[in-house]
């Protein structure tokens, strides 16, 4: 299967379209009973071979890989066990976000069922800042704690690894963040990034790699594997999909899974978040775009504005009246969260408008009255907007430095980028796609203009244009009902195995209405078989009445099966489209 690298170029963005091989297509739906459209789906996704496809269509937790090929599991584990037999204090550390709170809830549950003495601690963002700070060790060595325990962070801890070790400690470092030149000095470092790793799948999130040692752990201590799979995959699950890890190999089966369980859940915590979202209710699944939209957000609002011990206390609360308390405070939470985003987003993009920034190669922007707990989602938004490398700061009034939050495009590493500039930057790391730094508040424009000219060297005009991967390009005829229904085995859909996108050529536009607000538009589109199809545009009625009925057009869309009224059908999201004169 090959791809045509320019496919078309809309106003709005450039498609990249597979070109479909049917013969080996044929040979998917006939081994796997599959539709056309999802055969197509699963070449694109590199499916092309049955034994390939079988495991991404009819994956089960028996492929879970052996947690003891984590690298320093051996040493990991030991030193768990250890503490566990000897009654010693076990000091948790986790993270503010959901990766971290679910990784910390994981081992908190987990470690308490084994009998274990534990304190599980997540730090306070705007008091202790990203990572592991100095308190928190002080506080695990005035506690008598004789095990360090971090997950979804301490990778990059070396000044605080070292202080828990010289308090007596012993040290097991869980994380899944890049890993710079040098790893700190402790018993263990489990992170399957490391390059001695042997470990078959890199990409789990901190929950999963915590699930994964655990998991190890409880054959180890002579318990029942499946039972500690059904207990804790929808902690995992909730981590490893709202931390937008790949969900492909390990962690398609951790989220696949794992979403049955979350919408089967007894834990109460979970049970009164969902309540007070509106979701999960009695036969309703709770889905992975719940997860990203829903769910996660509330619990990354307790740890992005006000204090991240509410989601962990909720994830481990066992009495269900403290549960809907809890539920209903972080419910107050997000709605604050909400006002904030949307304030800060609001200035950001004035400054971007008003100082010329979106002609940047990366956009910087700070405010010394924004929120540091929503400078990543608004940074984000940035980028949906401009298509421009992002970082956006808030200053710090107590340390007198800005901390910032940066998103990215295709083809810059935000991580490298900041590991490239240790002069000037105080501190920071993450992913490629996703990181965080800190830096003085003089540097400022010094750090917008070295990003610029270092992305100047990495970037080209191109990289600014969003690419799309379309599966196929189809023909209306094969969007059936059974055929759309049966993408649903795809799922669960997220990072590296997005819901697809199919491209149409040549469609006409035989009628058009937009909605009462003008925003969005219905359309009647016709292919030049004679086949017709409805289709949605959300936001664009605009351009779409510009184009005018009987336009030819080439479209890129998303198919989806519409219920209304007990009545169902195929309804075409349009997501770009140009007209064939401008193609």
């Amino acid at each position: 299967m090959t791809v045509t690298p320019t496919y078309a170029i809309s106003p709005l963005s450039r498609w990249l379209v597979k070109t479909r091989d049917y013969d080996a297509e044929a040979i998917l739906r006939t081994t796997f009973g599959v539709s056309s459209l999802t055969a197509a789906a699963l070449m694109g996704r590199g499916f092309a071979s049955p034994e390939r496809a079988q495991r991404f269509l009819n994956p089960t937790t028996d492929d879970l890989y052996d947690p003891r090929l984590l690298p320093d599991y051996t040493s990991a584990a030991s030193a768990i066990r250890g503490a566990i037999e000897r009654k010693e204090l076990i000091f948790v550390h986790g993270d503010y976000d959901v990766d971290g709170v679910t990784s910390a809830a994981i081992f908190d549950r987990f470690l308490k069922l084994v009998g274990a003495n534990v304190i599980t601690h997540v730090p306070h963002r705007m008091k202790e800042g990203y990572g592991i700070h100095l308190s928190a060790v002080q506080a695990a060595k005035d506690a008598g704690a004789k095990l360090f325990l971090t997950c979804d962070c301490g990778v990059s801890a070396h000044e605080q690894v070292m202080a828990a070790h010289e308090a007596g400690m012993v040290v097991v470092v869980t994380d899944h963040h890049s890993i710079g030149l040098k790893i700190p000095e402790a018993a263990a470092i489990v992170n399957p990034h490391r390059s001695d790793s042997e470990y078959p799948f890199d990409e789990l999130c901190g929950a999963g790699v915590v699930f994964k040692l655990c998991l190890g752990l409880t054959a180890e201590l002579g318990m029942n594997s499946k039972s500690f799979i059904d207990a804790f995959l929808d902690l995992a699950a909730l981590g490893t999909i709202a931390d937008i890890v790949p969900l492909i190999d390990e962690n398609r089966i951790i989220a696949k899974f794992g979403l049955e369980r979350l919408s089967a859940t007894k834990k109460v915590g979970l049970r009164a978040l969902f309540d007070q979202a509106g979701i999960g209710q009695p036969g309703a699944p709770i889905t992975a775009r719940q997860v990203g939209f829903q769910i996660g957000p509330r619990l990354n609002a307790a740890g992005r504005i006000d204090d991240s011990a509410r989601a962990l206390q909720l994830l481990i609360e066992r009495d269900p009246v403290n549960a809907t308390q809890i539920a209903i405070e972080i419910e107050g939470i997000n709605q604050a969260r909400r006002a904030e985003q949307t304030r800060v987003t609001e200035l950001a993009q004035a400054i971007v408008e008003r100082e010329g920034l979106a002609q940047r190669n990366v956009i910087l922007v700070g405010g010394h009255d924004w929120h540091p707990g929503v400078i990543g989602i608004v940074a984000s938004r940035i980028v949906e907007v401009y298509k421009r490398p992002t970082f956006v700061a808030a200053f710090n009034e107590g340390s007198g430095t800005w901390k910032s939050s940066a998103r990215s495009i295709p083809g810059f590493n935000l991580a490298q980028a900041i590991r490239d500039h240790p002069h000037l930057f105080l501190g920071g790391g993450g992913h490629a796609a996703a990181a965080g730094c800190e830096f003085a508040a003089d540097r400022f424009d010094d750090i917008a203009n070295a990003l610029h000219e270092y992305a100047a060297s990495r970037l080209s005009p191109d990289d600014f244009i969003p690419s799309v991967q379309a599966i196929a390009e189809v023909d209306f005829a094969e969007l059936t009902m059974k055929a759309v229904n049966d993408l649903s085995r795809l799922e669960p859909f997220g990072q590296a195995n997005p819901e697809p996108y199919f491209v149409a050529r040549r469609v006409s536009i035989a009628q058009m209405t937009p909605t009462k607000t003008g925003e969005h538009v219905r359309l009647l589109l016709r292919d030049p078989g004679g086949t017709t199809q409805t289709a949605m545009g959300f936001g664009m009625a605009e351009r779409v009445l510009a184009a005018g009925v009987g336009a030819k057009i080439d479209l890129l869309f998303q198919a989806q099966v519409d219920e209304w009224n007990g009545t169902r059908s195929v309804k075409l999201i349009l997501k770009d489209f140009g007209t064939i004169a401008e193609l």
